[in-house]
């Protein structure tokens, strides 16, 4: 089974993703596939270059070709985009200050991204 996780209720990065999901990528015992993770508001922090939390799921995002995508809205307000609001949702905007591999998009950019992997479930958190 395929799941794809979306990180949108305050903390979730740092509580569910850091404590319970991370781990179990990293020691194989998670049991399905995460083709890709989508980070809202202040869960994209956990990704900022540096972070050791968005370092270990960089290294897991790779291993695994993981899409690790943050909304672009709430990355150009916080300064971790390059680009303005109104392109939000073009997918111009660019990530910037993040771990490798962590692109910017909304959800026409996460559909096209997952298109050929599909998640066979969508948790959000």
């Amino acid at each position: 089974m395929k799941v794809a996780y979306v990180f949108r209720t305050s903390m979730a990065s740092t509580f569910q993703l850091s404590t319970m999901i991370l781990p179990q990528l990293e020691n194989k015992t998670h049991v399905v596939s995460v083709p890709g993770m989508f980070f809202f508001d202040d869960n994209i922090f956990c990704l900022q270059k540096n972070d050791p939390i968005g370092e270990r799921l960089a290294k897991i995002a790779k291993e695994h070709n993981m899409l690790l995508m943050v909304c672009d809205q709430c990355a150009v307000r916080r300064g971790l985009a390059e680009g303005t609001l109104e392109q939000c949702g073009s997918g111009v905007v660019k990530a910037k200050g993040l771990v490798d591999g962590v692109v910017a998009g909304c959800f026409p950019q996460l559909y096209k991204a997952l298109g050929s992997n599909p998640p066979d479930q969508v948790i959000t958190l």
